[in-house]
């Protein structure tokens, strides 16, 4: 049950639906409401695409390139680590990500909005590819508890896709002062979560001499 909340917590975190939220509604501005359902869709299936493709993947690339999993833990780690600094002391994501999402409104690519700014990187982050990775860890998690962990990552993008669709009472209830707080919490969190995977790989590197 505590690796099932970590599993949720972490995903949650980098994945970070209630901060996709601002980024949605920019991107989406002018839309008509079935366009914007259906961006919100194909936003949510290409993020978990990208996502189980690391999650079944993504040890086999690292195996292949001979990097140690408890090497990759460590390094995983201090990039959460660093990603969770940004997050508190940076731009939050919503702040960051609109960015972006203005960068394309600029451009007038608004047929692509669901792919990029929205799938990648808002949902599918860089620390969500790293996250994915490190809970399906061969060598620690049995196929039945990686199953679990696709079920949970499923899960929270399920969650994302609803406030995606819910985007402007939600925007209206917190405000994007209220999603930049949320953001700088849940970065707390997650350097929290990232400073145990470091320990955790220091600690088994030392024990086993393993890389």
């Amino acid at each position: 049950m505590q690796s099932l909340i970590e599993a949720f917590v972490t995903l949650w975190v980098v994945i970070d639906p209630i901060g996709t939220v601002p980024v949605f509604i920019a991107v989406t501005a002018g839309m008509a409401t079935a366009a914007r359902k259906k961006t919100a869709l194909q936003a949510a299936l290409v993020s978990a695409g990208v996502l189980m493709f690391f999650l079944v993947f993504g040890q086999i690339l690292i195996n292949a390139l001979g990097i140690g999993l408890n090497s990759f833990q460590v390094a995983g780690g201090i990039i959460l680590f660093l990603f969770a600094l940004t997050m508190i002391f940076g731009e939050s994501k919503p702040e960051s990500d609109l960015h972006a999402a203005e960068a394309v409104l600029e451009q007038k690519k608004k047929a692509n909005v669901a792919v990029y700014p929205l799938a990648v990187p808002s949902l599918a982050s860089p620390g969500a590819m790293l996250s994915i990775v490190l809970l399906t860890d061969n060598n620690r998690f049995s196929i039945a508890d990686q199953s679990v962990t696709a079920v949970v990552m499923l899960l929270v993008i399920a969650i994302a896709y609803l406030f995606m669709r819910l985007a402007e009472p939600i925007i209206r209830l917190i405000g994007e002062a209220g999603s930049a707080i949320v953001s700088r919490v849940m970065g707390m969190i997650l350097a929290s979560v990232a400073a145990n995977a470091v320990l955790s790989g220091i600690l088994t590197i030392v024990q086993t001499g393993e890389l």
